[in-house]
């Protein structure tokens, strides 16, 4: 598991191609810091979920106007189906009007500066794009 806090560029173009203007979800799967490790080396006494959570609360306030919902964030308990517990600490998923809305965010300076406590909390992520939902 990496910590890329920011997608490739190759990614962002594809991400950028697959665009419909229909709704997206993205799933987040988070790993976190026993203790939250800042960039610029500050001290700080935050465990990696209180600083995710300073990263969230600012992502709310952002993007809350913009038509954003978060539709569920909770933890991971444990594993029914296949292997690997202890991959992720909690799951999230997130849905935006249009993946329009997604990348003006990663271009938004209050969001940047959120950034900070993203990587602060996080030893891990992924973030999975989920099309229009269907019924089985």
């Amino acid at each position: 598991m990496k910590n890329v806090l920011q997608p490739p560029g190759d990614q962002v173009r594809a991400f950028r191609d697959r665009q419909t203007g229909e709704p997206i979800a993205m799933l987040n799967l988070l790993k976190f810091r026993k203790k939250a490790a800042y960039d610029d080396g500050r001290p700080s006494e935050l465990s990696g979920a209180e600083a995710y959570q300073l990263y969230a609360n600012a992502f709310r306030e952002i993007m809350g106007p913009r038509g954003v919902r978060v539709l569920y964030s909770g933890e991971v308990k444990g594993l029914l189906i296949g292997e690997g517990d202890d991959l992720w600490d909690a799951v999230a998923i997130i849905q935006y009007p249009s993946t329009a809305v997604m990348l003006e965010m990663l271009r938004d300076e209050g969001y940047q500066r959120a950034q900070q406590h993203r990587a602060a909390g996080l030893e891990g992520q992924l973030l999975i794009e989920c099309g229009v939902g269907f019924t089985f």
